[in-house]
């Protein structure tokens, strides 16, 4: 059984920031701060970890738990209008390939698809609805899952493993990504690593990252249908 964990912001879509956007709402109606990501770099990290960022940057203060909760819940209330705004003003971006690849390896009863991403599962869900894309992700390692990439990514598996019903191996297992954390923290899992070049990082720190494989976007099923090992 081969597991293929998507992160979602710059890999499986792009959304005109709205991730972002919406943090910056949270924050100016919780601190009275316009822009309190202000020039914080938020891709490739966790929800847990852009929270934190953002309520240092807006009082100088770690928050505590209680704090990050609910800035959660604030951020919550902002970004399905974002995401939304982003679909109706085209910002809203599919990568090159994306719809073909899912629609073709959902078909395939040796592959799970989960999703490997920082945010944390609502957010997850919020902004991936206009793609349609929620059908083909029934699980995987959320923002809420640690503080960390690999922990989330390990979560992943483990979950992967009650569907499966059978063990299933770090090499089976394929962490695709947009930016040197993805690539890093899948290499940190033990697990194979794609990097994409879909999204925010640029395409020179992802070839230094040195991720096993590496490709522009997603066109071309049937080379990474042979990556993944499963033929054509």
């Amino acid at each position: 059984m081969k597991v293929l964990l998507f992160d979602i912001d710059g890999t499986l879509i792009r959304t005109g920031g709205a991730g972002r956007k919406a943090l910056n709402r949270a924050g100016e109606v919780l601190y009275g701060k316009k822009n309190v990501c202000g020039e914080l770099s938020l891709a490739g990290h966790t929800d847990l970890w852009n929270f934190r960022a953002a309520h240092i940057a807006a009082t100088g203060c770690k928050p505590s738990p209680a704090q990050t909760e609910r800035l959660h819940q604030e951020y919550l209330k902002h970004l399905p209008h974002y995401v939304r705004l982003a679909f109706r003003n085209n910002a809203y971006i599919l990568p090159s390939g994306i719809k073909a690849l899912l629609k073709r390896l959902s078909r395939d009863k040796r592959v799970l698809l989960g999703l490997g991403t920082g945010n944390m599962e609502r957010g997850a869900r919020i902004k991936l609805e206009p793609s349609g894309f929620n059908a083909y992700f029934l699980f995987g390692g959320f923002g809420s899952d640690g503080f960390h990439r690999r922990t989330l990514l390990k979560k992943a598996i483990r979950r992967a493993r009650k569907l499966a019903g059978e063990p299933i191996a770090p090499s089976d297992v394929y962490v695709i990504g947009d930016t040197p954390l993805d690539v890093a923290a899948g290499k940190k899992a033990g697990f194979k690593t794609v990097g994409v070049g879909t999204g925010f990082s640029g395409w020179e720190p992802l070839v230094k990252s040195r991720p096993d494989y590496l490709a522009r976007d997603f066109r071309g099923v049937k080379k990474w249908l042979k990556w993944f090992g499963m033929g054509c």
